[in-house]
């Protein structure tokens, strides 16, 4: 089989066969093609798409690449989430105590940041220590005894997916469905979750832009996971605004004990309700379940859980008692309105791309991530606001960066005399 020959067919709009993208896959992990073969044959996909049966074939050969993960020694119900990426999105760090404390096994494998959208594993390491790359016993040991734990993924899992994710951001290859759909649920098939629930974003601050087209993609993970034979459910999800009120490590950790803490707003709307899913597909009243969310948040076991893990973990967990600890850079401006009305919309991308040149985000796959960049939102879509009124504040240790992130969050507020319509946060389920 010749590798230019699979970059024709699908050009032309062909359908590949299960054997050709078996070929595909380990040529890609061999280094047995040049990346700009690799690369031509991913702009074709973007291009012409792919069928159901090319995706699905594509998913389980990526995971088939690598070392498939076992429950082994964990007990009890495994459950997993997973966010295709958004600005500000902090659920899992809410979400993985509040079902630990409700007996469920989170067993969560994550990824950095890169781009404009945060990682998990990065926000976890502003606590001093956190080790994000457990061993396979480590990682048993955590889960069994504290009911979850967060690791990285390591290099033995699913390696076809980190060279073609590596390519495809480089490349302008990202946003295509087939290509997205595969990436998670070929991680998401090599772990071991009896149940997934996913959150498909739409919107300005992610990758898929419009609802239509995030139902599309949330639909087609549904189905690939039930085919592998798993219990999957997917939430699409709104991102036109950026979901908490802080970007960046520090400052989104600051909002995620917060949400611990009883705070009311759409990133605790949104954990509370994924967490509800999970639990419903293991198996509870969806009304008990929402009661026990409610529960676990509001007596302060789900922040002593979180502080459980971190320290499970190896991390210093004084921050979750003194948020203060989780500092900001030392260098800040404010972003002041220029006229009065009502905030119409906030470009998450835009806020998101601000935070990474003040150094809060990754350009390149090896950059270092400052934890203490920060960008707080002071209003929100569909606030009144003034001439004069403070929009956000933005926080940096590199003081060149700041004039250039300041224009950046300033585009990113749409000022308008009317107020707009209130945007849903959560569009459709799909089960």
């Amino acid at each position: 089989m010749i590798f230019t020959d699979l970059i024709e067919k699908k050009k032309r709009g062909g359908e590949l066969t299960e054997r050709e993208i078996k070929f595909f896959v380990e040529s890609v992990c061999s280094g047995s093609v040049p990346d700009y073969c690799i690369s031509a044959f991913l702009m074709a996909v973007v291009l012409k798409g792919m069928t159901f049966n090319e995706t699905l074939a594509l998913t389980l050969c990526m995971r088939d690449s690598g070392e498939i993960l076992r429950k082994g020694e964990i007990k009890g119900v495994c459950v997993d989430k997973h966010s295709t990426g958004g600005v500000s999105d902090s659920t899992t760090l809410i979400i993985v105590p509040v079902c630990a404390v409700l007996g469920l096994k989170f067993a969560k494998l994550s990824g950095r940041g890169l781009g404009y959208t945060g990682g998990t594993i990065d926000k976890l390491e502003s606590f001093r220590g956190f080790n994000a790359q457990l061993s396979e016993g480590e990682f048993t040991r955590i889960v069994n005894e504290t009911g979850g734990a967060i690791s990285g993924h390591t290099a033995q899992t699913v390696p076809a997916d980190k060279k073609l994710y590596a390519l495809r951001d480089v490349t302008c290859t990202v946003d295509s469905i087939p290509l997205i759909a595969s990436s998670v649920m070929s991680k998401k098939l090599a772990s071991f979750a009896d149940v997934i629930v996913l959150d498909v974003k739409y919107g300005s601050g992610t990758f898929m832009k419009t609802a239509e087209s995030a139902e599309e993609l949330a639909g087609i993970m549904v189905e690939i996971g039930k085919a592998a034979g798993r219990k999957v459910s997917a939430a699409v999800t709104s991102m036109n605004c950026p979901l908490g009120n802080s970007v960046g490590c520090n400052a989104e950790m600051r909002g995620v004990i917060d949400v611990l803490k009883g705070a009311e707003n759409d990133l605790a709307a949104l954990s509370k309700f994924l967490a509800v899913q999970i639990l419903a597909c293991a198996g509870w009243d969806k009304k008990e379940a929402e009661a026990a969310c409610e529960n676990a948040i509001s007596s302060g076991a789900a922040l002593n859980k979180l502080k459980e893990i971190v320290r499970a973990q190896g991390g210093d967990a004084a921050a979750l008692d003194d948020p203060e600890l989780l500092r900001y850079g030392k260098y800040k401006r404010e972003i002041i309105c220029d006229k009065g009305g009502f905030i119409n919309k906030i470009d998450g991308e835009a806020i998101g791309r601000a935070n990474v040149i003040t150094g809060g985000g990754r350009r390149k796959k090896d950059d270092a991530i400052d934890h203490e960049s920060a960008v707080l939102l002071h209003l929100r879509t569909g606030d009144e606001t003034r001439r004069g009124s403070v929009l956000a504040t933005v926080f940096s240790n590199d003081e060149g960066s700041l004039d250039d992130a300041v224009r950046m969050i300033q585009g990113a507020f749409y000022v308008s005399d009317v107020p707009p319509e209130k945007e849903i946060l959560i569009h459709k389920l799909i089960v």
